[in-house]
């Protein structure tokens, strides 16, 4: 079963923004506590309050950003 169309864009964002909030809280995780204290609960702590955030301003700006890039490319 697949989802309606019309749920691309905020699916889009839920999943870019959960890989992005991983990535940049695990690399903040690492350099601030240090690969050994990394532990996985730490760096789950700080990705879940990263994808807090993350959504909704991937949602907020991603159709600003699309259409600031529409005005600095040709078409």
């Amino acid at each position: 079963m697949k989802l309606p169309c019309h749920l691309a864009p905020p699916l889009f964002g839920l999943i870019l923004s959960g890989l992005m909030s991983l990535l940049v809280s695990g690399i903040a995780t690492v350099r601030s506590v240090g690969v050994v204290q990394a532990l996985p609960s730490v760096w789950f702590g700080a990705w879940l309050s990263s994808w807090l955030v993350a959504f909704p301003v991937v949602l907020i700006m991603a159709p600003l950003t699309r259409r600031l890039v529409a005005r600095i490319t040709a078409d």
